[in-house]
């Protein structure tokens, strides 16, 4: 299932098209005008509250997604869908008690770190380039219609900012010290995120948890459509440049193992957000540039980017 919020956080179900898989889905993300949307919200058992401050019917349904999936889809194939591009597709989350993203996580890419690193910092930074896991700021999401901020004291700085197109995981049920083995049976699903970054000294938490520095979209699809979260082909283009291509079976730490560490240090809620690495070709963008970036049976989002106003 593919779920979206949309307009006032309502949800919609998604429908058309069966979202494609296989290693070169990713360059045929599909024709968007095929897809419509159904609105499911009233189906919730849940009050709707449409703002992510006090969304807690959104936390309700990742964790009780099971026990609602069989009227939601009930409501998918029953109900009068529009068309996808007649509604704004906001962030398929709502107010997440955290970000968490995954460094280190792609053996080229920790390859390519070494040079970005010596140009932008001067030195390479050692610890950097192991797996490890640290936070964002949740109020770094934005959606795929919202245009990426560059901060305007960076680029008076001169300091690169970088896309990093991954691979999101939306948990679930949530949970602490989660076996590796159980990881999956506590995932909702995947979509795509931006997680972009700041080439500077600062600390890692700082230098990506601006505004709008973590876009996600155009939806969630749920864990049982996607299968293999380790079998997933990702691009990203950059003014039609191809940047980034690759495929998940490259993770250094896979999808399971990431949930299974990341609560060896940190309760798991409901609609947590793990990004699961930046895959190599990381570059800059500037104001002006536009994005697109796609994952195989995901989806694909175009992000514009563009300066902060003085």
């Amino acid at each position: 299932m593919r779920l979206a919020l949309f307009d006032d956080n309502r949800l919609g179900v998604v429908t058309g098209p069966a979202a494609r898989t296989g290693t070169d889905a990713a360059t045929e993300p599909g024709d968007p005008s095929a897809l419509t949307l159904v609105d499911v919200t009233d189906v919730l058992p849940w009050p709707h509250e449409s703002d992510p401050l006090v969304g807690g019917w959104w936390r309700a349904l990742c964790r009780d997604f099971a026990g609602v999936a069989p009227e939601l889809a009930k409501a998918a194939r029953e109900g009068t869908g529009v068309p996808l591009g007649s509604v704004r597709l906001g962030a398929p989350v709502l107010g997440p008690s955290k970000i968490i993203a995954s460094a280190s996580n792609y053996r080229a890419h920790v390859d390519e770190m070494h040079e970005v690193q010596r140009r932008t910092l001067g030195r390479v930074e050692a610890w950097m380039m192991d797996f490890d896991v640290f936070l964002k700021a949740p109020s770094a999401v934005s959606g795929p219609a919202d245009p990426i901020v560059l901060p305007r004291a960076v680029l008076d700085a001169g300091e690169e900012v970088h896309h990093e197109s991954e691979l999101v995981v939306v948990v679930g049920t949530g949970g602490k010290d989660i076996p590796v083995e159980a990881a999956p049976d506590h995932i909702l699903g995947y979509t795509i995120g931006l997680d972009i970054t700041v080439r500077s000294a600062a600390d890692r938490s700082r230098r990506k948890s601006y505004d709008t520095f973590s876009p996600l979209g155009p939806w969630l699809t749920t864990a049982d459509e996607v299968g293999d979260p380790g079998a997933l082909d990702i691009l990203l283009t950059c003014n039609g440049e191809v940047r980034q291509h690759v495929s998940t079976a490259t993770l250094i730490t896979s999808v399971p193992e990431i949930v299974s560490y990341a609560s060896r240090m940190m309760t798991l809620n409901p609609g947590d957000v793990i990004f699961t690495g930046a895959p190599p070709g990381v570059g800059p963008i500037r104001p002006g540039d536009e994005l697109v970036t796609s994952i195989g049976g995901l989806g694909s989002m175009t992000v514009q980017v563009v300066a902060e106003n003085r």
